[in-house]
C-alpha cells in the first residue's frame, strides 16, 4: 500500500524494496495458536501482564517507537494521547526514521535499538532472529486476528510481530463507462467475464481504450501476481518452503495477463505514474484490479474522473470461487534487544487491539478528515463497525462495506520467504518479459522457479 505522502515513483524496481505501501475466515491459523486467556503472562523487566495481556497503569518508563515519516507517522502519533490516559507514567518517544534502511543495520549491530518499529510484511522473515517472541503476550487476541496476518507474522510456530493492517484486493471500475456500454458490473463474476466486458468497452469507445491496467514495475508486478495467487489459496512457497510458482494457480494468472496483452485490452503503465494517471484521465482505463489502497488515486490524484470510479470484489478464477485476496501489508516488531519490550507491547496493544487505538487510526482525524480508508484493521472486532467515511472519489460509495465483505474469503495459507525481495529480479522481471512478448507463461514459471531455486533457495 503506498502511503499518501509518497509518490508512485517511490515504488521500487529493485528486489530489496519490492513492497512499498500506503502501508468468518477460511483456514485454521488463528485457532492453532490460541490458548486460554486466563493465563498470567510474565513480561520483561519484572512486569507482569494480566490475563488480558495488559500491564497495570503503574508501569512506568520510556518507550522508543520508530515509524516512517509522513502521513502514517502523524496518524500513529495522534494515538499517544489516548495511550497516556491509560498509562500516564509511560513516555512515548516517537521517532521518524527511514525504517527500511536503518532498521536492519540497527538490529544487526544492536546499537541504539528502538523498542518497537513499523515494518513491511515482505521484510519480516529476513531478520526474525532479532525479534522479540510475543507469542504469549498476544494470545488473548489471536483468535480474532485475520489468519493471513497471523500467518505472515509467525515463524517456526512462534509469533514475532504484531499484525497491523489488512489490504484486500478489489476491482476498481468506471461505472459511467460500463453503463454507457450496457455492462452490468455485477455480472463480472469471473476473469473471463472481465475480458468480455473489456472487449465490449473497446467496441463501444474505440481501440484507444485499453480497459484493464497492466502493471509495468517488476516489484509491484510480483506483489500483484501474488494477490491473484493468494485468491487461489497459494503463495510463492508452501509452509515447508517448497516453491509453488510453477503450478496451475500461477499459470492461471500468467495466462490471464497474456490474454489481456494479446487481445490488446491492457494499458501497461507503472502504478499511478504520470503515464498511468494520464491514461486514466483520458478515459482509456476502466478496470483496475488492485489493493484497496488504490482508492488514493480516486480520492486525491484523479481530477477529471474523480467520483466516477466504483469498487467491487475481485472476479473469481472460476464461477463461484473465492473473490477475496490480499495485496501487501505491514506489521510492528519489537526487537529482541529492546530496553523496554513490555512497554512497546503495551503501546501496540493499545494501537491495534483497543477501540480507542484503532478508532484513532482509522476514524476521522486531523490527518484524514474522512478517516484512513486505504486499508482495514486486521483485528476482527475492529471490522464490526464502519470506521472511515464513504469515499468521494468513488461517488461516496461505501468502500468499507465492499472491502470488509471480502475478508471472510481471504486465504490464510500464505508465506513470505526470506528471499522474497530478491526474487523480483527473476519472477517480477520475467513476467514483464512475457508482457514484452519475449516469454510464454510456461517459460516464465519454469525459468523463474529454476533461477529462484538455484540462486536464492539453495544459498539461503
Amino acid at each position: 500500500m503506498v502511503r499518501q505522502s509518497e509518490t508512485p515513483t517511490s515504488h521500487p524496481n529493485s528486489a530489496t524494496n519490492a513492497l512499498s505501501r500506503r502501508s468468518m475466515l477460511k483456514g485454521t491459523a488463528a485457532t492453532v495458536f490460541f490458548t486460554s486467556s486466563g493465563l498470567s503472562l510474565a513480561a520483561c523487566g519484572g512486569q507482569t501482564l494480566t490475563s488480558t495481556g495488559s500491564a497495570s497503569t503503574a508501569t512506568s518508563g520510556e518507550v522508543v517507537i520508530w515509524d516512517r515519516s509522513g502521513d502514517l507517522f502523524q496518524v500513529f502519533d495522534a494515538t499517544i494521547a489516548s495511550f497516556n490516559k491509560k498509562y500516564p507514567n509511560i513516555k512515548v518517544r516517537h521517532v521518524a526514521v527511514d525504517v527500511d534502511s536503518k532498521l536492519p543495520t540497527t538490529l544487526t549491530t544492536g546499537v541504539n535499538v528502538p523498542d518497537g518499529a513499523f515494518y513491511e510484511d515482505n521484510n519480516l522473515p529476513v531478520l526474525t532472529s532479532h525479534y522479540y517472541d510475543i507469542t504469549d503476550w498476544i494470545q488473548p487476541y489471536v483468535k480474532d486476528i485475520v489468519p493471513f496476518k497471523l500467518r505472515v507474522n509467525t515463524q517456526n510456530g512462534r509469533i514475532l510481530g504484531i499484525p497491523w493492517d489488512l489490504d484486500p484486493g478489489l476491482l476498481y471500475y468506471r461505472e459511467d463507462m460500463l453503463q454507457q456500454a450496457g455492462i452490468d458490473a455485477q455480472g463480472i463474476e469471473t476473469y473471463d467475464d472481465l475480458l468480455t466486458a473489456a472487449q465490449k468497452l473497446q467496441s463501444k469507445f474505440g481501440a484507444k481504450v485499453k480497459p484493464i491496467h497492466l502493471e509495468q514495475d517488476p516489484g509491484l508486478t510480483q506483489l500483484w501476481v501474488n494477490m491473484f495467487a493468494n485468491q487461489q489459496g497459494v503463495s510463492m512457497v508452501d509452509e515447508n518452503g517448497k516453491l509453488q510458482i510453477d503450478t496451475p494457480e500461477y499459470l492461471n494468472v500468467m495466462n490471464f495477463l497474456k490474454k489481456v496483452r494479446d487481445m490488446n485490452l491492457g494499458t501497461r503503465e507503472v502504478y499511478f505514474s504520470p503515464g498511468d494517471i494520464a491514461a486514466i484521465e483520458a478515459n482509456q482505463v476502466a478496470f483496475y484490479p488492485w489493493a484497496v489502497w488504490a482508492v488514493y488515486g480516486a480520492d486525491l490524484l484523479f481530477k477529471k474522473t474523480k467520483g466516477l470510479w466504483r469498487a467491487m470484489p475481485l472476479p473469481a478464477w472460476k464461477k463461484g470461487g473465492s473473490r477475496g485476496a490480499v495485496m501487501g501489508g505491514s506489521s510492528f516488531i519489537i526487537p529482541k534487544k529492546a530496553k523496554n519490550p513490555h512497554l512497546a507491547w503495551l503501546f501496540y496493544e493499545h494501537l491495534v487491539f483497543s477501540p480507542e487505538g484503532y478508532q484513532a487510526v482509522y476514524g476521522p482525524n486531523k490527518v484524514y478528515p474522512g478517516g484512513l480508508n486505504t486499508s482495514l484493521p486486521s483485528y476482527l472486532p475492529a471490522l464490526s463497525k464502519q470506521l472511515y467515511q464513504n469515499s468521494p472519489g468513488l461517488g461516496n460509495q461505501n468502500l468499507w462495506e465492499v472491502a470488509t465483505g471480502t475478508v471472510k474469503d481471504i486465504s490464510g495459507n500464505y508465506f513470505y520467504p526470506k528471499w522474497y525481495n530478491q526474487a523480483v529480479s527473476y519472477f517480477g522481471t520475467d513476467v514483464q518479459r512475457m508482457l514484452d512478448g519475449q516469454m510464454t507463461p510456461e517459460q516464465v514459471l519454469k525459468q523463474a522457479s529454476s533461477d529462484i531455486q538455484t540462486k536464492l533457495v539453495a544459498r539461503s
